[in-house]
This record gives C-alpha cells, structure tokens and sequence, in this order.
C-alpha cells in the first residue's frame, strides 16, 4: 500500500503548454495498470491541447469544481461537464476536454489499463499544412516536444 498528497506530486506541464497545473499521481504511487492525473485549469486552458484519442486507454474524467467542456467525436459534439460529474470516453475515440467556464477547473483524468500511454497508440487532430487540411495525425514525443505526423502524407511537424 502507498500513499500521497496532492502537495507532494510535482507538476508535469504538457509540452504543449495547454496548462500550469499537472500532477500524474499514479507515476508519484507507482502504479502500473491503472493511470490518475490531477489538474487545475484556469480558463481556456485544456486537459490535452488537441483533438485526440488513445487506441490503448480507456479514460475517465471526473470534475471535481468548474465547468468543463468536451468535444467528441470528428464531429466535436460538445458536451458539457460540471462538478461533481464524470464522463468516460471508449479507446479509440476522439475527444478534447478544457475549461469553458470562468472559474479554475479542479479534475482528474484516469485511464486504464496502463499507467502511461503507448506513444504509437495516441492519434491527434491537427492541421496539416501539406495537405492544408485537417487531418489524422501520429504523435512521438522528441526532446520534450509533440512531433506529429500526418497519416494521409507523412508529413512530419515539431
């Protein structure tokens, strides 16, 4: 058994900078099956910074204070959660959730299995320039930084 405060788990920023306040709990617990990140999002800020999905992950978030919105699908359905509300998204399904209210957002991401993600089964949404499109994109993390690449053309951005 292991325990934590929130106090003790350093923040992690996206690389994105999407951000200020990350916590990846499960890495500060050690776990090995089952992922929790703490957040706090000020407004605008968002969980991920993109359109994406996890063909590996299933993911829970729950709301724990503010207002919350999540884009869904290719479609982006929005679909808005408050405090004290969860919202589960399947693997391989798109989603983006960031704070659409005025207040700070205080939540949690959980996921599982895995307490990290497989990088070769994490898809973005993002422009791509080659194809001047939106368009699916593979994501690697290079020093610390998102590369992408588009699936239709192969065109890598970083």
């Amino acid at each position: 058994m292991d325990t934590v405060t929130i106090d003790d788990v350093p923040v992690e920023r996206n690389p994105m900078q999407v951000h200020d306040i990350r916590k990846p709990v499960s890495r500060k617990l050690g776990t090995e099956h089952f992922a929790a990140n703490y957040f706090e999002l000020d407004p605008g800020d968002s969980f991920s910074g993109s359109l994406h999905r996890h063909h590996d992950q299933e993911e829970v978030f729950y709301i724990e204070q503010g207002q919350t919105t999540f884009e869904v699908g290719l479609d982006r359905e929005e679909v808005d959660v408050s405090g004290g509300e969860l919202i589960r998204f399947e693997p391989g399904e798109f989603q983006e959730g960031y704070n659409s209210g005025d207040e700070r957002v205080v939540g949690w991401a959980f996921g599982a299995p895995g307490a990290t993600h497989d990088w070769d089964e994490i898809e973005s949404r993002a422009h791509c320039p080659e194809c001047d499109a939106e368009t699916t994109q593979s994501v690697a993390l290079a020093d610390g930084r998102f590369e992408l690449t588009c699936t239709d053309c192969g065109n890598v951005q970083g």
